[in-house]
Formats: structure tokens, sequence, C-alpha cells
């Protein structure tokens, strides 16, 4: 058995996926493993990260297959004694101009984002090893589709004491209402995508105050937003890259050891600068910023900015002077 220690990022082989494994490959003092459904795309991806130099290993992972899933914890626990570090990134959205039915719309991407992320934290979540971190990458479309809900609705996502049975038993009733077209009567959001993560993101409570009622202080839980990132499921026209969209999840992946805080929380970019003020931490500034338009492969040769040009406002956010004391939480443009 290896006494390095080991990260498992689902959903690895693309996007904000593999994003995250290529910072954790530069951040993380261990074993990295990029986990994909697919065992051709999954390599693929394995080598484009090699051919940056950096170090990964491979396995493959289906999040809508248990097999699947118990075939990598066993894996983990033989050759690492369980899991350090698990990403939950894993998940599916339709296209909006996609015809199928809303109420198939809704059973499937639930299937996969809610059903499967729970089934494998189930399966995962007594493996992590003492001063283990997981965080599990919802979205903002959570939030919006929350505020679409009832008030009844809202009340009862928002509770401390829900149980992981009672979310379920929502998430059931959104499949049903909507298959029969009345989901909007019965208070539930018009986004089965916003729903499925309503659904991760208050998993993701309830699974932190498991940890906790379990004595496992010392094993952090978050879910985040990565933010709108330009990826597969988002199209071209977001305003974050992949890399930037892998920032909050990494940082929550990272948090050092000792550390209590943040834990059964939902974070953004802005939360993160929040929770740091919270904790004191005045002197560490976190930014969004908007280059511009920027002549690159994505934004094609019209663009009016060149490179440089479009680097000289993150660079400035970079290198903002010791002792000043903002512009945290601001979006900057220059």
């Amino acid at each position: 058995m290896s006494s390095a220690k080991v990260a498992v990022v689902t959903g690895g082989n693309k996007g904000i996926g593999l994003a995250i494994v290529r910072a954790l490959c530069k951040k993380f003092d261990g074993d990295v493993y990029l986990t994909a459904r697919n065992d051709d795309r999954g390599k693929e991806a394995v080598k484009l990260i090699e051919g940056e130099g950096l170090k990964v290993k491979y396995h493959q992972l289906d999040i809508d297959d248990v097999e699947s899933i118990k075939r990598l914890k066993d894996y983990m626990v033989k050759n690492y004694g369980g899991i350090d570090v698990l990403v939950n990134n894993a998940g599916i959205a339709f296209k909006n101009a996609d015809p199928t039915p809303f109420g198939e719309q809704a059973k499937v991407t639930l299937a996969t984002n809610y059903f499967s992320t729970l089934e494998g934290s189930r399966i995962l979540l007594p493996i992590i090893k003492a001063k283990g971190r997981v965080v599990n990458v919802s979205s903002f479309m959570s939030v919006f589709s929350l505020k679409k809900c009832s008030p009844e609705l809202q009340a009862v996502f928002r509770s401390n004491t829900i149980t992981e049975e009672e979310l379920t038993d929502r998430m059931n009733e959104f499949i049903k209402y909507a298959i029969e077209g009345t989901h909007q009567q019965h208070g539930y959001s018009t986004s089965s995508y916003g729903m499925s993560k309503v659904g991760v993101t208050v998993m993701s409570r309830i699974h932190a105050r498991w940890l906790r009622e379990q004595g496992k202080n010392d094993i952090l839980l978050n879910a985040c937003c990565p933010g709108w990132v330009r990826t597969d499921m988002a199209g071209p026209k977001a305003p974050k890259s992949p890399d930037e969209g892998a920032e909050t999840p990494v940082y929550l992946a990272l948090l050092p050891e000792g550390a209590t805080e943040p834990h059964g929380q939902f974070l953004s970019e802005k939360k993160v600068q929040e929770w740091l003020r919270e904790q004191g931490k005045n002197n560490v500034l976190l930014n969004g910023r908007c280059p511009g338009w920027v002549r690159t492969d994505m934004a094609g040769p019209k663009a009016p900015k060149s490179p440089d040009e479009g680097a000289e406002t993150p660079v400035y956010l970079a290198l903002l002077p010791e002792g000043a004391t903002c512009i945290g939480e601001n979006v900057c443009a220059w």
C-alpha cells in the first residue's frame, strides 16, 4: 500500500474537471487521479496533462454505475487506505435548444447529477481519510432555481434538519411533476439542471452534518459554484475559462491541515472572499476580472485587444501592493 496522499476527481476528462485535475497536479502533494466514464476519453485527457509536463494517474469511473463506484472504492482502499481529497465534479446538462420533453430531461438530469452523486457519496464518504477534503461541484443555477421555488419549498431546502430521505423525496417529487407538466404549479423551478444542483447543494449540507455527528471534525465537506465557465455544457460565451472555474473547487480541496472551516457551506468566488474576511484575513484579496474582448483562438482575430492588453487587469490585481485592503469582492474591468 502506498503511503502517498491521493486525490480523486470525478468527470475529470474535460472542462472544469480537467482544469481541477491540472491544478491539483501542480499543487497537491500526492497522487492525483483523473477519472472518466469513457476509457478512451479518459486516457486522451491523461496524455494531454502529461504533455504539459505534469504527473497524473487514471481510473475508470462511471458515477451512473454502482459497480464502477465500488471498484474505485476497493482500489483506493487497497492501494492508499482510502481517499484524501474527493472532488465530485461529474454531471450532465441538456442544451437549451434540445427537443427532449422537459419531463425526460428532469429524469435524466437528476439521475446523474443528484442520484448518482448521492450514491457515489454514500459509497466513498466512509473511506475519506482523517483530515480529508470533499468538494461537491454545484452551480449558481442552484441559487436561481431555489429562488424560483415556492416559499414553502425554499423553507424545506434551507432547513438545517432536512434529512437525506426527505431531500430525495423532494427530488423524486420534482421528477414526477415535471413528467406531468405540473412542476410549476407545485412550486418547483423550471430548470431541471438547476433543481439537480439544488439537490447537490442541500445534500452537501446534510453530509457535512453527518460527518460532524460521526466525530469526523477534521474532514471538511463543501459545495461550490465555479461560476459561468466556457465548457461544452455552458457554451463559448461564458466569461470564465475552465482554469478560472477550477479555482474555488481547488481552493476548497486544498484547505490546509488543521482548518476546521469552511464546512457544509455553498461557496462562490465572492463567498470565499467573505469567508476569508470573517477569518480576519483582510489582507487576502480575491477578485473576479474581465480582461475584455481579446484576440485568442476562442474570441477570434477581430477582437480589438491583444493578449498582452487583456492580461493588464489580471496582472494589476495579482500585484496589488502589500497593505492594500481592496479591491476585494469586486469584478474589475480596466
